[in-house]
């Protein structure tokens, strides 16, 4: 049986840009060591979740480790939370947190500028209301997660976030009659967050410099933690998770991955992309599955930069040379949860180009890893079938039938 190391570069789907002659990022790249991969594996098309689906980091993971999220999403707030080291426990309501830069009621950064760190402000907005506590822990620039821990509490809860910029703020709204307390509660929390963050020096500081003030915490992705079955008895796995991602980590780790810290992992476009690779492939000495997220590709294709994308790319197949030695032992698969295309900005339905690659296994006459290239591959599958294929060239999958 083989090894396996899972690469999953986030919002790694793209259109054709302006800039690199309408090519995609990936198709303008210069990427020889996922070239080699594609050439020496099978390819194709993969839709996370299912076609046409916009979906999101968190219900995409969770369908191509094998969850189906209609099962066991109940929002985006309880993986964040846990991710950022945060001990939920039974009854808490979690939600994901943007900080963001507001003037006069309207939202005109949804990041603040990618602020770098607001643990500052963090610290000043945990509280207690009406018998609630509120736990806030800063993540990675201008992400948080925020906890509501107390009695009577739901999550069938409205976002404040309104997803857009140059939006009024939003109230959280119960969305029935027995969130209205917890949607009561919550409103009283921004009011007095606002205050606060008005008046706080870091944001004075950066008013003054001419940068945009996080002066405002957006809310959303509700949800109660979810019970996952154990990744590790479910496929008989010793599995591990690298990502600076905290959204990642937290699903990793209710699944029951161990989560490996890297130095220099980040989370954002600067991170060490070949210390990740080297501990992967170093980690396969005590695990045999090994779950890598790259964010750099997702935050190229959020920001409308074709380049920070294409960059991203390129760090990561610089570091994937490596791999090209464990493949008598080792599956590599690469793919992306979604795309986010540089020139929308957002998640698309646009299906994620996906290799699976190890020597002794058929190869389809793919010799790029693009979008394009890897549509006349062997596959066009959904995320829910990555485990079983992962399972099969592995050599672990379990016979069906006699």
């Amino acid at each position: 049986m083989k090894n396996v190391i899972l690469l999953i570069m986030d919002g790694l789907g793209d259109r054709p840009n302006e800039i690199f002659d309408n090519k995609t990022a990936l198709q303008y790249s210069y990427k020889p060591n996922m070239d080699f991969l594609a050439e020496h594996g099978v390819t194709g098309l993969m839709s996370p979740v299912s076609y046409g689906i916009r979906s999101g980091s968190d219900t995409s993971h969770l369908s191509i480790l094998g969850y189906n999220p209609e099962n066991y999403y109940t929002g985006r707030g309880p993986f964040e939370a846990l991710g950022l080291g945060i001990d939920l426990k039974p009854g808490d309501i979690a939600f994901r947190a943007n900080y963001a830069s507001v003037i006069n009621n309207t939202v005109v950064d949804r990041r603040a500028g990618r602020i770098k760190d607001t643990n500052n402000l963090s610290k000043e907005l945990e509280t207690e209301i009406d018998g609630v506590k509120f736990i806030i822990k800063s993540g990675v620039e201008h992400r948080a997660a925020l906890v509501l821990r107390g009695d009577n509490l739901s999550d069938k809860i409205s976002d404040t976030d309104p997803h857009n910029i140059d939006s009024k703020l939003l109230n959280a709204m119960p969305l029935d009659n027995e969130a209205k307390f917890t949607a009561n509660v919550i409103n009283k929390f921004l009011e007095r967050s606002r205050k606060i963050l008005n008046e706080h020096k870091m944001n004075k500081d950066l008013i003054l410099n001419g940068k945009l003030p996080a002066n405002e915490i957006l809310l959303r992705g509700a949800g109660k933690v979810p019970e996952l079955p154990d990744f590790n008895k479910k496929y008989n796995l010793r599995a591990a998770c690298i990502s600076g991602t905290p959204l990642i980590r937290g699903i990793a780790k209710l699944a029951g991955f161990d989560i490996i810290n890297v130095n220099g992992m980040t989370g954002r476009i600067d991170t060490d992309y070949n210390n990740i690779i080297n501990t992967a492939v170093e980690s396969l000495n005590e695990y045999n599955f090994i779950l890598i997220n790259i964010k750099g590709t997702d935050i190229g294709g959020h920001d409308k930069k074709p380049e920070i994308k294409k960059y991203a790319i390129e760090e990561t197949d610089k570091a994937l040379k490596q791999l090209k030695s464990i493949l008598n032992d080792t599956l590599i698969v690469i793919t992306g949860d979604h795309s986010t295309p540089c020139s929308y900005g957002d998640h698309t339905g646009d299906p994620v180009p996906v290799l699976f690659s190890t020597n002794g296994i058929i190869n389809d006459d793919v010799k790029r890893f693009d979008e394009l290239s890897v549509s006349h591959g062997y596959y066009k599958i959904k995320s829910s079938d990555i485990m079983p294929l992962i399972l099969s060239y592995s050599d672990r999958s379990e016979k069906y039938g006699a």
